[in-house]
C-alpha cells in the first residue's frame, strides 16, 4: 500500500494554501448601475438631488467628472460595454437591432470566467449583438454574487430600472421633490406637468439611490466591503426629452463613481484620492478592458477603449465619442466628439430633428406639452430648436455653455477647434470602421446574417475611405457641381448613389431639377434605400407623372413580402412626405402589417409605430 510522505503532504497544502490566497488577494468587482439617469446628484454639485448613500460612496472613492456613456439610448450603450468595441464598428448601433458579433472576439464576461471569476448579471443584457446564452454563470432576477462556489473572487452588476423614463409619467406618484423649486433647463418651456416631470425624475433618482445603498449594504453586511472594488453609474443621461436619445453631452454625460480599497492600492489611478475627483475622459468604451486590466488579464488590442484603473493602465486619452443611429422606429445618423471642453456634433441627416417623433417619447407629458407649444407659436428659439431641422455641424463650449444651446459651428474665432474636432472624429470613424454610411436596410442586402464588422473589413465590401468625403460634402449642405452630382448618381458602389440622394434631398429644388432623368431610373436601384429616396426627391420635385411615379413605387413596398429593413426603408419616406403622400393613405390603413416571425423584440413595435404616425396628419407642421 503505498503512502504519501510528509514533502508530500506538505507539498499539497502549500499548493492549498497558495489557491485560496490568489482567490482572497483577487478583488471582487460589484458595478451598480442605473437606467436613464445623468450625474444629477449631489456628490455632483446638484443641490436639489437627494442621493445620501451614492454621496456617501463618492467620499471614499473617486468621482469621474467627465464620463460618457458612448450612446444615449439603453440598448447600444450596453453593446459598447460587453463587448469592447463600438456599436457603429460592430454593426450594433441601431436601437435593438440583432446582429452577428465579430468572430473571434469574445464579450469581457468570458475572460473573466476564464479567469476564474464567477460573473453574475441581475436584470437586464439587452444587447445589440447576438452572444452566447451562457456568456454569464448567471444572467437573471436571481443572479447574485452570494451564489458564488466557496473561494471564487466575483464580478457582479446589479441594474437598477426604477430611474428608466417610463417611471417619469407614472401616475400616481408619492412625492419626494417639490416641483416649484426645480431648475428648469432653457430648452424646456415653464409649464407645471413639465416642473412635475422633472421633480419626478430626481423622487426616482432618489430610489436607485436608496437600491445603491442596499447593495453596499449588503457587502458590510458580509464583512466583503473591503475585499469588492465597486463602481456606480447611469448607462447615458436623463430620460426627460432632449437628454436620452441626444448625442450630445446632456445625452450621454454619466455619473462614475468607483471606490478601491486600500488593499488593492496598487490599481488606483495615479490621481486616485479617497473623496477626491478626475478630469480624466473616460467612456463606456473604456470599462471593458478596465475590468480586465483589474483581474490581470491583458485586454486585447483589438478593443477599442483604454483601461483607466488596474494593472494595464493607459494613458488617458484626449477625446471621447458618441452616436446615435435608428432609435426604435426613426432613422438616424449621429456622431459627436468632445475634448472635454467642447462638443462637436455631425448631423449627417440634418433633414431631421432633435426632436424626431419617437413613439415612447411622445409619451412624456413633457414631451406632448413641450410639442404642443411648439405647434402653437409658444416657444421661444432655443425651446423651438428641438423640432426644428437640424444643422449638419454644431459645436458647443461646455465652460460657457452647459446647456448646449450657443451653437459656434459657423463662428469664425472657433472654426479651429470645430475643424480640430472635425477631424478627430473622421479620424476615429475610420480607424473603427464606422458603419454609419451604410443604412440597415443596405447592410440587411449585403452582409445577411454575417458579422458587419468581419464583412466591412474584407476586401471590397466597405470602402470608408471613398464613401466619407462623399457622404461628408452631400450632407454640409455645400455646393457640389451638377456634372460630380452625375457622376455619383451612377457610380457602382450604392452607398455613393445613397449618399448623393441624401444632399439633394436638404439640396433647392433648382439644384435637384437637373437630375430628374437619373432619378426616374434610379426607382429601378437594387438597393431599397436608393429607390425610396429617389421617389423622395421626384414627388417633392417632378412633374404630376413623376409625383405620382414615385408615390407608386413607394406604395410597391407596403405589403407583407417586404422584408422589415426595406418596409422601414419606405415608410420613413412615407412618414416624411406627409401630406404629399396622403394618396397612400387608403393602401396603408389596409395593410394587414408585417410577418413578426423570427423578427427580434425591438423590431416589432417599429413598423406599426410608423403606420399610426403617418395617418396622423394633426403633425403636418412638424412631420417628424
Amino acid at each position: 500500500m503505498f503512502t504519501p510522505s510528509r514533502s508530500i503532504f506538505a507539498f499539497i497544502l502549500f499548493a492549498l494554501n497558495l489557491s485560496i490566497c490568489a482567490a482572497v488577494d483577487r478583488p471582487n468587482i460589484l458595478w451598480i448601475t442605473s437606467e436613464d439617469h445623468g450625474p444629477e446628484m449631489g456628490c455632483y454639485g446638484d443641490e436639489f438631488a437627494t442621493t445620501p448613500h451614492l454621496d456617501a460612496l463618492a467620499t471614499r472613492g473617486l468621482r469621474y467628472d467627465f464620463a460618457w456613456s458612448t450612446a444615449s439610448v439603453c440598448a447600444p450603450a450596453r453593446t459598447a460595454l460587453i463587448s469592447g468595441l463600438y456599436p457603429p464598428s460592430t454593426g450594433g448601433h441601431n436601437m435593438r437591432s440583432k446582429v452577428t458579433a465579430p468572430a473571434g472576439k469574445p464579450a469581457y464576461p468570458t475572460f473573466l470566467r476564464d479567469a476564474g471569476y464567477y460573473c453574475t448579471n441581475n436584470s437586464k443584457e439587452d444587447y445589440n449583438l447576438i452572444l452566447p446564452a451562457d456568456l454569464w454563470d448567471e444572467s437573471s432576477a436571481k443572479a447574485h454574487w452570494r451564489n458564488r462556489p466557496d473561494g471564487k473572487p466575483f464580478f457582479a452588476i446589479f441594474n437598477a430600472t426604477v430611474s428608466h423614463e417610463s417611471k417619469i409619467r407614472t401616475r400616481p406618484h408619492e412625492a419626494i421633490h417639490d416641483p416649484a423649486q426645480v431648475t428648469l433647463p432653457p430648452f424646456h418651456p415653464d409649464d407645471p406637468a413639465i416642473r412635475q416631470d422633472w421633480a419626478q425624475y430626481y423622487d426616482i433618482v432618489s430610489q436607485t439611490d436608496a437600491i445603491a445603498g442596499k447593495h453596499l449594504a449588503d457587502l458590510d453586511a458580509a464583512g466583503i466591503t473591503e475585499d469588492t472594488i465597486i463602481f456606480y453609474y447611469g448607462d447615458h443621461g436623463s430620460g426627460m426629452p432632449s437628454y436620452k436619445r441626444n448625442p450630445k453631452n446632456r445625452g450621454l454625460r454619466v455619473p462614475l463613481i468607483v471606490y478601491v480599497p486600500e488593499k488593492f492600492a496598487h490599481l488606483r489611478p495615479a490621481d486616485y484620492m479617497p473623496g477626491g475627483s478626475t478630469d480624466r475622459l473616460v467612456g463606456f468604451i473604456d470599462l471593458a478592458p478596465t475590468a480586465l486590466s483589474l483581474v490581470g488579464v491583458k485586454p486585447p488590442a483589438w478593443m477599442q477603449g483604454h483601461a483607466f484603473l488596474g494593472e494595464h493602465i493607459t494613458r488617458p486619452q484626449k477625446y471621447m465619442f458618441g452616436f446615435r443611429g435608428r432609435t426604435d422606429e426613426r432613422m438616424d445618423t449621429v456622431r459627436s466628439v468632445t475634448d472635454g471642453r467642447y462638443v462637436y456634433v455631425r448631423n449627417f441627416r440634418p433633414e431631421f430633428p432633435a426632436g424626431v417623433h419617437v413613439s415612447y417619447q411622445m409619451v412624456t407629458p413633457t414631451t406632448l406639452i413641450w410639442f404642443e407649444q411648439f405647434k402653437a407659436g409658444k416657444t421661444n428659439a432655443v425651446q423651438s430648436a428641438f423640432w426644428l431641422p437640424s444643422p449638419a455641424e454644431e459645436l458647443y463650449d461646455l465652460a460657457y455653455d452647459p446647456h448646449e444651446i450657443n451653437n459656434l459651428a459657423a463662428t469664425p474665432q472657433h472654426t479651429a477647434t470645430r475643424d480640430r474636432l472635425a477631424t478627430a472624429l473622421f479620424q476615429h470613424m475610420e480607424s473603427t470602421v464606422d458603419l454609419a454610411f451604410l443604412p440597415e436596410a443596405e447592410m440587411d442586402r449585403r452582409v445577411g446574417t454575417g458579422s458587419p464588422y468581419d464583412w466591412a473589413r474584407q476586401t471590397g465590401n466597405y470602402d470608408f475611405g471613398r464613401v466619407q468625403p462623399i457622404a461628408g460634402r452631400a450632407t454640409r449642405g455645400v455646393p457640389i457641381l451638377p456634372a460630380t452630382i452625375q457622376a455619383q448618381l451612377h457610380d457602382n458602389d450604392s452607398l455613393v448613389r445613397y449618399w448623393t440622394l441624401r444632399g439633394l434631398t436638404i439640396s433647392a429644388s433648382s439644384e435637384v431639377t437637373p437630375h430628374l432623368p437619373d432619378l426616374r431610373n434610379l426607382l429601378n436601384d437594387p438597393a431599397v434605400d436608393v429607390s425610396v429616396a429617389a421617389a423622395d426627391l421626384l414627388v417633392r420635385h417632378g412633374n404630376d407623372r413623376d409625383a405620382s411615379a414615385g408615390l407608386e413605387h413607394l406604395a410597391d413596398w407596403i405589403t407583407p413580402k417586404s422584408n422589415h429593413f426595406e418596409l422601414m426603408a419606405a415608410l420613413t419616406v412615407i412618414d416624411h412626405l406627409g401630406p404629399l403622400a396622403q394618396s397612400l393613405h387608403p393602401k396603408i390603413r389596409d395593410f394587414p402589417g408585417e410577418d413578426t416571425t423570427g423578427l427580434a423584440r425591438g423590431y416589432i413595435f417599429d413598423v406599426p409605430n410608423l403606420l399610426t404616425h403617418i395617418l396622423d396628419l394633426k403633425k403636418t407642421d412638424a412631420r417628424l
